[in-house]
């Protein structure tokens, strides 16, 4: 038996190919003649990347002509423009997903000519669109770029120096959309990978070598690097019992499974690693990883999220739903909604879940008191209008778009939902401030627009609120559909194991996530022959392509682990 573990928090996937480190191993292949183009997001420290390269080729005695891709970036007027909503024009904190190609973001692309006596380097997003010989991509993970938008020290996609700080409403919706598609676009003609997270000494993958490996994990189970934020209304759950981020203010965000922003760490679990976009995963191995009928509805949008809400010695969530189907599509411009649902990891009848209307809610008067808290600081009782439930441990509740709802103080949800995840519009948020004294964003007129009145009384006990259905039995175990409704694309099921038990299970072209959420663990062994020690709290992602596996418990004692597919 596989020993018991805890927690991981940098999960690293053993690959055959070699992880290089450093520019002067990365340059070894380079020549003068060349035109070398290196492509990345705007958060890259490109000074840095490119003073690297230079002097890497200069301890060969070959120099370097170098073309800033940044400089040619259109009128930053005209990008504002170019990525400008009717529909959205004057709204502070939403913005639909742009459309826009990278290539619109430039007036002229230069044409740089080969330089017989030195290497041309053209770098900065966009670099890939000039002619070239040889093509880096210098990534950092998004999550650098988040902190470095609301720290003030970056700008957004094309945006000069001179224009003030970059927004989080533009990174979200414009620049990762854009720089997202260009990434897929050229992912496959990438020479060398670069995982820029040390600015001076990169750790690499040359093409080959990257695609191999992304290859290889289409065809086995993988967890993505988990990542936790802090948020005013955040606990402290992750700390104490997963040991993570001990020195933080909390850990209210557990990012499991977010696939716009999760990485893969691949490589050497004690050695060099490199880590990889989950999306480009996605984007190259589609059908292997999401399944053929997951792939032809959702493409290459990878459709399911984990994560976690840990309000332990914090406050309450904001009260506040997600957008309908229509208005997500028409608005935002996603193709499918924010549906989610929540399983209580930590909780108890004395906790509560805000889920549903009540059924005498008067929503003019409901109207009025959020608007009243937003414009007038006055605060007002939120029960008055949307029901509460208690947080039963290992109760799911399912909240379609539409639904307000909102976790309470002292609990730990696990949300299993449907990828998009910035869309919180929010009801009423306790008149919380930011570390500037100004009052969190609440967003009252989208919050109406979408809320779902068929959402109330009863009918949210009966329909939101579900008991466990079993789908099927054997020795020392069982499955349970734990959450299902017609509207929601996915379902969550739940299965559980005695000390001594063993389940056959099969993907049947469709992908599983499974998370511990009781016992010491889990092993996973694929019909292929990979083997995956699953612990409590984690998150396992298993492509369509695995087909057949078995779940054994570790430990002495029962086990219980939730898994999620697209029906």
């Amino acid at each position: 038996m596989s020993p018991v573990r805890g927690y991981e928090a940098e999960p690293c996937h053993s690959i055959t190919g070699e992880v290089g480190a450093g520019y002067r191993n990365a340059v070894a292949g380079l020549a003068p003649g060349l035109v070398l183009a290196v492509d990345g997001p705007v958060a890259v420290d490109w000074e840095t990347a490119v003073a690297e390269i230079r002097d890497a080729l200069a301890a060969r005695d070959i120099t370097v002509k170098q073309i800033d891709i940044r400089e040619h970036f259109a009128a930053w007027p005209d990008i504002v423009a170019l990525t400008a909503s009717a529909v959205l024009e004057d709204d502070p904190d939403f913005a639909p997903l742009s459309r826009a190609g990278l290539a619109d973001f430039f007036t002229a692309l230069p044409r740089p000519e080969a330089a017989t006596s030195a290497v041309t380097v053209v770098f900065g997003p966009g670099a890939a669109l000039v002619t070239h010989d040889t093509l880096w991509y210098a990534d950092l993970p998004k999550r650098y770029a988040e902190a470095a938008i609301t720290g003030g020290t970056s700008r957004n996609l094309g945006q000069p120096a001179d224009t003030g700080a970059g927004t989080t409403r533009r990174l979200f919706y414009i620049d990762w959309p854009v720089l997202d598609r260009h990434r897929d676009c050229i992912i496959a003609d990438v020479d060398l990978w670069l995982d820029t997270q040390d600015p001076q000494a990169p750790a690499w993958l040359d093409g080959p070598a990257l695609r191999d490996a992304l290859a290889g994990l289409a065809a086995r189970p993988f967890r993505t690097r988990p990542t936790f934020n802090t948020t005013s209304w955040g606990g402290h759950w992750a700390q104490k019992e997963l040991g993570l981020n001990p020195t933080a203010a909390n850990t209210a965000l557990g990012y499991e499974l977010i696939a716009p922003e999760s990485g893969i760490l691949v490589g050497t679990p004690d050695g060099a690693r490199v880590e990889v976009p989950l999306q480009a995963l996605v984007a190259l191995h589609p059908e292997q990883l999401l399944g053929e009928p997951v792939h032809a509805t959702f493409g290459t949008s990878f459709p399911i999220r984990f994560d976690y809400l840990d309000t332990v010695g914090g406050g309450n969530l904001s009260v506040h739903c997600h957008p309908q189907p229509d208005y997500m599509r028409r608005v935002f411009g996603w193709p499918y909604t924010q549906h989610e649902t929540y399983y209580m990891m930590v909780g108890g009848s004395d906790r509560q879940v805000f889920l549903g209307l009540r059924q005498d809610a008067d929503l003019e008067a409901f109207r009025r008191e959020a608007d009243r808290a937003v414009h007038d600081g006055v605060p007002f009782d939120i029960e008055r209008y949307v029901q509460t439930f208690p947080a039963d441990r290992h109760q799911l509740f399912l909240i379609p778009g539409g639904t307000p709802h909102g976790s309470g103080e002292g609990n730990v949800v696990l949300e299993i939902s449907a990828t998009p995840y910035l869309y919180s519009l929010r009801f009423y948020d306790w008149l919380r401030t930011d570390r500037e004294g100004r009052q969190r964003p609440v967003h009252v007129g989208h919050a109406f627009e979408n809320l779902d009145p068929a959402r109330s009384g009863e009918a949210v006990a009966r329909d939101l609120v579900q008991k466990p259905r079993t789908l099927r039995s054997g020795d020392g175990w069982r499955e349970d559909v734990i959450g299902r409704l017609p509207e929601m694309f996915f379902e969550v099921r739940r299965l559980e194991l005695a000390a001594d038990a063993a389940v056959d299970d099969d993907t049947d072209h469709r992908f599983h996530v499974v998370n511990v959420v009781e016992g010491d663990g889990i092993l996973l062994e694929t019909s292929g022959g990979h083997r995956y020690v699953l612990a409590y709290a984690e998150t396992l992602t298993v492509p369509a392509s695995v087909g057949a596996y078995r779940v054994r418990p570790l430990g002495t004692g029962p086990v219980r682990y939730v898994k999620a597919l697209v029906r």
